[in-house]
């Protein structure tokens, strides 16, 4: 361990070293911008195909989202609803059998879960949403975020069931798992293999996207707005880069168990305090209460939004609550599949909180925050133009302004929470990665250091990238990965709608035993 991470340490200081030497005319923050455009460009019109319904071009992915997930909630019978006490029940432990296989309790797989969602996408990604779709986005992003919860449900009770127990005990799982097995067991393993190896190779671009560059970008926007705009690390965003790269190097290293122990701590102490300053700036603007939810459902239903009508402001909504929470992409179910349980149905309703504390609550909060306080320093027009021409103003530096019309020092403390929230977004994005990066390249250890190299790498090029290109190629690439899920889903779901059936009968009957 001490050797890799030496390795590491000093690959990073020596490509931090060499930086600026690559910087002539240029900065090297504008060559990387130079280098990613014709690629996110490409990767963008693929995925986000669009589609004319009705006069109005919709991303097909968003389509595939959505259906997905209202198919889901049915086919399951409301789950995210009827589920949700008993998934409060089984996360405080009290199914809890201390004999059950796995590496992490029902908290920590959640939390870690959790660590993948919130982050700089509960707060810049939904600037940007506000800020291209206006308040009503805000309604579909909470519609989204509830039928999600079903979506949710369905693919971590899949990764469990079908999880593979590795000779040293810790776990693999996720799509690449159950999407091979799975289809496997119905006669299909030739569209299953092909499942499995698309979704392991978007899961690889994901992570070193909107997992990796998206955050570490926002991440060192906010902290660069708070230096003197001359000085050197507000000129070079590398350099934090590099820094943050060698601290997600060091706990990456140490696999799920260092990561779930990282985050069971961060997530719940950073969401308890942006939750509370959220609180702080609605009571401070209470007054404005009736006008923000007229914004709110009236700009959700304006045939006339500046923001492309209904349907667009629909789609910005959806888009962002469906990067934010990830909800049928998939990544989860690699988190959860290592719980500490036999019956995978309960950690797939354990899974279901994710969409709603990401989206219903965190992504809500940001949402208001900005509402309330009106944009903050800019206006509705300002931020859309900033945004829709791939300006930095209308992410980071819009919610930043919108908590400090309230609270003139939440900066800073907003500086801190998302360094923290990128980064525990960073390593539990590593993970998801790393484990489908093994999938396709085998578990050894040298094949899983060139993994966890390559990512360090991303966070110093994400540092120097420009918002708009990083979150287009985060996008793309976490997007991608519905694709071969879905898919999967949909052959899938019928033996999971049978096993919750059998699981909750034996909850009532009393032959799943509490524990507390």
């Amino acid at each position: 361990m001490k050797i890799n991470l030496h390795k590491l340490f000093t690959l990073l200081l020596s490509i931090g070293l060499t930086i600026p030497l690559l910087a002539q005319d240029k900065t090297f923050d504008d060559k990387i911008n130079d280098i990613m455009a014709p690629i996110t460009g490409f990767l963008g019109n693929l995925i986000f195909y669009p589609v004319t319904l009705g006069g109005y071009s919709i991303p097909f992915v968003l389509i595939w989202l959505v259906v997905g997930a209202i198919i889901f909630t049915v086919y399951m019978g409301f789950i995210n609803i009827r589920g949700f006490k008993h998934a409060l029940d089984v996360v405080r432990g009290k199914f809890d059998d201390p004999d059950d296989p796995g590496e992490v309790s029902h908290f920590q797989a959640l939390t870690a879960a959790l660590s993948g969602t919130v982050g700089v996408g509960n707060i810049a990604g939904v600037a940007v949403a506000v800020s291209l779709g206006g308040p009503g986005a805000t309604f579909w992003m909470i519609v989204a975020g509830l039928i999600g919860m079903s979506s949710k449900f369905v693919e971590c009770t899949l990764g469990l069931k079908y999880r593979k127990i590795n000779p040293d005990g810790s776990v693999s799982g996720g799509p690449m798992h159950y999407l091979s097995k799975g289809l496997a067991a119905q006669g299909k393993s030739g569209m299953g293999k092909v499942l499995a190896v698309l979704f392991a190779v978007a899961c690889i671009g994901g992570s070193f996207g909107g997992g990796n560059m998206v955050q570490i970008n926002q991440a060192t926007q906010q902290f660069q707005s708070l230096l003197p705009a001359d000085s050197f690390l507000a000129l070079n965003g590398w350099v934090f880069g590099v820094v943050m790269s060698v601290v997600v190097g060091v706990i990456i290293i140490g696999g799920i168990k260092s990561i779930a122990k990282i985050t069971d701590k961060v997530v719940p102490f950073m969401v308890g305090i942006y939750v509370l300053a959220s609180l702080i700036v609605i009571g401070a603007n209470i007054s404005n209460i009736g006008w923000a939810f007229g914004q709110i459902i009236g700009g959700a239903f304006d045939p006339n939004a500046m923001y492309g009508g209904i349907i667009g402001v629909m789609i910005q909504g959806f888009k962002r609550a469906a990067f934010s929470n990830e909800a049928g992409i998939g990544s989860a179910s690699i988190a959860h599949s290592a719980a500490k349980t036999d019956e995978p149905v309960s950690e797939g309703i354990v899974a279901l909180l994710e969409p709603f504390i990401d989206t219903v609550v965190i992504c809500t909060m940001t949402a208001l925050v900005i509402i309330f306080a009106n944009y903050g320093d800019y206006t509705a027009q300002e931020a859309f133009v900033s945004t829709s021409t791939g300006g930095n103003d209308a992410g980071i530096k819009l919610t930043s302004s919108a908590f400090a019309q309230t609270i003139s020092w939440f900066p800073y403390v907003l500086a801190v929470a998302v360094i923290l929230f990128a980064l525990s977004t960073m390593i539990s994005w590593s993970y998801y990665g790393l484990k489908a990066w093994t999938y396709l390249f085998g578990e050894s250890n040298s094949s899983q250091n060139v993994y966890r190299i390559l990512f360090c790498l991303f966070v110093i090029v994400g540092s120097a990238i420009s918002a708009k290109q990083v979150f287009d190629f985060g996008d793309t690439m976490i997007f991608a990965m519905c694709f071969p899920n879905v898919l999967g889903l949909y052959f899938l779901m019928p033996e999971v709608r049978k096993d919750l059936r059998n699981y909750l009968q034996r909850v009532k009957s009393g032959e799943i035993k509490r524990f507390k």
